[in-house]
């Protein structure tokens, strides 16, 4: 079956290590399903797979690829929680194992024509979903959704700062939170990604770094080093940031101070629980919420896709589409 493959690491040329190939469909085994991939999504995880960080180089080669929707043996319809682990190990959170693996961190993920993983990651899908929507969800707006709900516990009324807009989680995190009736600030370099976070519903969206017109209850963080001394400075005394990444560097100035004389709270978020999954897609059919998707690609197109990501061209989710597949084992 037709994968795209990481086969070798770079920090300077990821693609290099980007490798479109036939690889052996997934066989049965005791406990785990085989899904027949119709939708994927391309993540900043993938990426950063191909530049070597957080991903030893042992475990290459590797099929990419968190995200996925499609049909299981029986020929439901169905999306994939990407978060392979134990929810015993982590007190009744899979992202708290010690030993969690995110889909394509130990297990072929999901840039291929079929995708094996634990029956439990299944998760039925709505049908009011497409499969392209549905396989935008699960790392991106499942972070999203744990970060602010689970995490940082907005309320309505609530401000909350936004950096990044127009990435996965961040254009995720503007909808969910206007849905949920807070007050959103935005952030982006960008003037159209500007517009567009205006568009979902915040109340003012910002160049990087522009002061904020008052001071917010919740940062969500996915920056990092560029933004972090910004977003102290936008919090409130008491307040809290929320961290799911840090796309421009993982070592920003601390300026302990400030948190300990405000009484700043700083919360660490890793995607989603499946529990989290089920409750972000019952918010979806309350609101009518969708996804935003940038554009879609056929597979043989992913290394424009990852380019366009390195580019800082996307707004909102990039989707894969594999080849037409017949069913698993049958002869093509």
């Amino acid at each position: 079956m037709l994968a795209a493959i990481a086969t070798s690491q770079s920090s300077t040329d990821p693609l290099s290590g980007l490798v479109l190939g036939d690889v052996t469909e997934p066989e049965a085994r005791p406990g785990w399903s085989t899904v027949r991939v119709v939708s994927s999504s391309l993540n900043m995880h993938d990426l950063w797979t191909l530049r070597g960080v957080g991903h030893p180089p042992e475990r290459l080669p590797i099929v990419l690829g968190c995200d996925a929707a499609g049909y299981d043996e029986n020929g439901n319809e169905v999306l994939v929680h990407p978060v392979i682990a134990d929810p015993d190990a982590g007190l009744g959170d899979e992202t708290l194992d010690p030993g969690r693996v995110l889909l394509s961190e130990r297990h072929n993920g999901a840039f291929a024509e079929f995708l094996s993983v634990p029956t439990r990651n299944l998760v039925p899908k709505p049908s009011w979903l497409t499969f392209d929507e549905a396989a935008s969800l699960p790392v991106a707006w499942g972070t999203a959704y744990r970060m602010l709900f689970t995490q940082a516990q907005i309320r309505a009324g609530d401000r909350v700062l936004v950096q990044g807009a127009g990435g996965g989680v961040a254009s995720a995190a503007i909808k969910l939170a206007v849905a949920a009736g807070a007050v959103v600030y935005a952030t982006s370099r960008s003037e159209d990604k500007r517009r567009q976070a205006e568009s979902w519903g915040a109340r003012k969206a910002l160049s990087t770094g522009e002061r904020v017109p008052e001071r917010v209850d919740v940062v969500v963080e996915t920056v990092g080093e560029a933004t972090w001394s910004h977003s102290l400075k936008a919090l409130r005394p008491g307040g809290t940031i929320v961290l799911a990444g840090a796309t421009s560097g993982m070592n920003p100035p601390a300026d302990l101070g400030r948190i300990f004389y405000l009484q700043q709270r700083v919360l660490g978020s890793t995607g989603c629980t499946r529990g989290e999954l089920i409750s972000l897609l019952r918010l979806l059919d309350a609101t009518g919420l969708r996804p935003v998707i940038d554009r879609a690609l056929p597979l043989n197109e992913i290394h424009k896709g990852f380019q366009l990501m390195i580019d800082g061209r996307l707004t909102g989710k990039l989707v894969v589409n594999p080849p037409a597949s017949a069913p698993h084992g049958a002869s093509r």
